[in-house]
């Protein structure tokens, strides 16, 4: 992968298969008001881009730019080499395949209509399918999940199967370059997961270029090979996911509260009750999580402790705990933790445990249980009680 334009430059397993898809200084917007200026991205066969940032900040226009739908207001889109304005409509169409958020309109036509009208690139005049077209529109709607839908009439399916009845209709074309406008909204958990397995699954197998907005940072971090970040009318920053979701650039990105964000979980937690902790917590292990995460839900702040430094509880602490003391890794909780473990206990009103036993590793913070009932700190056990 290359890059001109954003903060982060990426290597990739990609860099000696030529670019399917080129964007130059790509200046686009409606009418002559431009919205993003000077994009520059290179997409090789075979790879995952994902496109994020916050609302309105020009993710469907960079999308639409490069489908042709919208004039470029400066700047140059290659379609394997050769400018799109130079390539043939037909041609266009037979090798790229687009998938908006805007629901086409249709009346009296089933599911299996829609994905059909993917095949009218390579069909002659009178759009007839052949044999051919046939198998592609029954794979595609297998691949998608869809099969069950076909004679539904497309209206009056659930927005979820309508999603999915489009990805077909794009799958089906059997494109090289593949543009997705937030293909997994409207769907379930489960239901995302599969799509972005699919298109993982399609870009490899197939040697696809796919291009698709997120919303979903998490989802974006699992499935992209490279992300690219917009916001306020440029690039921000683009890369690797290890390269770009890292606390201090989605905090930017989105204008999130320090440590809202955290890339082990690639999760957004809420922001930190603020005030002297109320509550310690003795956790690890990702025992604590859920104490943590309800606690910050009822804005009670609290304290953590002796917690290694990347135990789960550890990573997430980062985020969520006013005050947290932490041990090396791979080392025994020492003397000297669980000293400064106690002195911040002991200005807590209550105290929860959420381990169940402790071992070699955390044996001295049991010795926190026994500093909080020696000073009369009501104790309460989540989970199997520690003692």
């Amino acid at each position: 992968m290359t890059a001109k334009t954003g903060r982060v430059i990426s290597s990739s397993s990609f860099e000696h298969v030529p670019f399917s898809l080129e964007l130059r200084g790509l200046e686009v917007g409606h009418g002559a008001r431009a919205l993003v200026r000077d994009v520059c991205l290179a997409v090789r066969p075979g790879q995952v881009v994902a496109l994020i940032g916050p609302n309105g900040s020009g993710k469907t226009t960079i999308l639409r730019t490069v489908a042709g739908q919208l004039r470029a207001l400066g700047g140059v889109v290659k379609l394997f080499g050769r400018a799109l304005d130079d390539t043939p409509a037909t041609e266009r169409a037979r090798t790229m395949s687009v998938m908006l958020t805007g629901r086409p309109q249709t009346e009296l036509l089933t599911c299996r209509d829609v994905v059909e009208a993917g095949r009218y690139p390579f069909t002659g005049r009178l759009g007839v399918l052949g044999e051919k077209d046939h198998e592609a529109v029954t794979a595609a709607m297998s691949a998608t999940g869809v099969t069950a839908l076909a004679d539904r009439d497309f209206a009056h399916v659930s927005d979820g199967q309508r999603q999915r009845v489009l990805l077909a209709r794009a799958l089906c074309q059997e494109p090289r370059v593949l543009l997705l406008d937030e293909p997994t909204s409207y769907l379930d958990v489960r239901s995302q997961l599969d799509v972005l397995q699919l298109l993982r699954r399609e870009a490899r197998e197939r040697s696809i270029a796919v291009v698709a907005s997120l919303h979903e940072v998490d989802l974006a971090q699992k499935a992209a090979d490279h992300v690219i970040c917009i916001k306020e009318g440029r690039v921000l920053c683009q890369g690797s996911p290890d390269e770009v979701f890292t606390a201090e650039r989605v905090a930017e990105l989105y204008d999130l509260a320090p440590g809202a964000y955290d890339p082990s979980f690639g999760s957004v937690e809420l922001t930190r009750p603020e005030g002297e902790p109320e509550i310690f917590v003795i956790a690890g292990g990702g025992t604590g999580a859920s104490c943590f995460r309800r606690l910050t839900r009822e804005g009670t702040p609290f304290a953590t402790g002796v917690l290694h430094e990347h135990d789960a509880d550890g990573l997430l602490a980062r985020s969520l705990a006013t005050q947290a003391i932490f041990e090396r890794d791979f080392e025994p909780v020492s003397a000297e933790s669980v000293a400064r473990a106690r002195d911040v206990l002991l200005g807590c009103r209550e105290v929860i445990c959420c381990v169940s036993g402790f071992g070699t590793m955390n044996a001295r913070n049991a010795e926190l249980l026994d500093t909080a009932r020696s000073a009369e700190i009501s104790v309460r056990h989540e989970g199997s009680r520690a003692d």
